[in-house]
């Protein structure tokens, strides 16, 4: 079976499942933080205490975004000060009429000085440091190949992020370095909503263990996902929302960070209601997408599609074998 498109309901303990083509491993993107407050990971209503469904699921193809924003930008604007130079989200063009201003927001976390404080944004990726750190003040972030540590600042959410300082080790030891960093990163305290892409490999016992368990389930995280708060709002904030276009993704295999490139749909700019928003993620965590929720699929669509293409494969290169021409005529 094909998962490629879930919806799940919104706690920081979110899963999504699929499967991956060379092992029956179940693919998840889940919630790390347990949650009695905190928020939807789609959006949630201002009208409303009553939280929404998170739903993420795969399309048939991913929009191509075409050019420069559809919005101007006022140039005392706060909210996404720094970013703004180095990275642009990629706006539909189709969409018209999507000028609007930004307002200047006072939603900044106060820096905090710690005497610990290294800034490591510049230094050679990779290079091993010769201290050791206080993991205590960090986020660790375990992944199959590597711990990733994140600097925290003191926060009673524990939801805030340092990117100016950052870490990779092998799993499980304290031999500290530099990770790749592939994109630009905040130059301020964010908060996030962390989730992971990951998976289930489930295997049989030896045949010369029968007494050992039926089956075996090893959890590895490929991938995780760190989605701003929507201005820098707390969890338990009324107009709570998750900032879909500001994605910061680290990768296991590469040990690197980077910001995740999100092609919008929905009309209305950077000033448009977030709550309208849902994220498609697809081609396992690369590819992102944020389209209106009145566009989503039902599961049952999303894996019917995503089976046909696979059969359609499979066929494809069965019939290669008794042709002399490369694709055949689908009606």
């Amino acid at each position: 079976m094909s998962a490629a498109q879930l919806f799940f309901p919104l706690p920081p303990n979110l899963s999504t499942f699929s499967t991956t083509p060379s092992s029956q491993a179940l693919f998840i993107i889940s919630f790390a933080k347990p949650i009695s407050n905190n928020p939807h990971f789609v959006k949630q209503s201002v009208s409303s205490k009553k939280r929404a469904d998170f739903r993420a699921f795969a399309d048939d193809g991913d929009a191509d975004g075409g050019g420069p924003d559809d919005y101007d930008m006022d140039e005392d604007e706060v909210e996404e000060a720094d970013n703004k130079k180095d990275f642009d989200v990629d706006y539909d063009t189709l969409l018209g009429g999507a000028s609007l201003a930004v307002a200047a927001t006072g939603d900044e976390i106060a820096m905090v000085h710690s005497s610990s404080f290294v800034f490591t944004q510049g230094w050679d990726s990779e290079k091993i440091v010769d201290y050791r750190i206080n993991e205590e003040e960090f986020h660790k972030i375990s992944l199959l190949d590597c711990d990733f540590f994140i600097r925290k600042p003191p926060d009673p959410d524990n939801d805030v992020y340092d990117f100016r300082e950052m870490y990779v080790t092998p799993p499980d030891t304290d031999i500290y370095a530099i990770p790749r960093v592939l994109a630009p990163m905040p130059q301020k305290y964010i908060r996030c909503a962390m989730s992971d892409y990951g998976c289930y490999n489930v295997t049989e016992p030896p045949i010369d263990a029968p007494r050992d368990p039926m089956y075996k389930s090893d959890r590895e995280v490929l991938k995780v996902f760190l989605t701003k708060h929507y201005r820098n709002r707390r969890a338990g904030d009324p107009e709570f929302a998750l900032d879909f276009e500001e994605i910061y993704v680290i990768d296991s295999k590469t040990k690197s960070i980077t910001r995740a490139k999100v092609v919008v749909t929905v009309p209305g700019g950077r000033n448009r209601d977030r709550k309208n928003d849902l994220l498609v993620i697809r081609d396992s965590g690369n590819s992102f997408k944020i389209i209106p929720s009145e566009e989503r699929d039902d599961p049952t669509t999303v894996i019917e599609k995503e089976e046909w293409k696979k059969s359609r494969q499979d066929m494809e290169r069965h019939l290669r074998k008794l042709r002399d021409f490369s694709v055949s005529n689908w009606f």
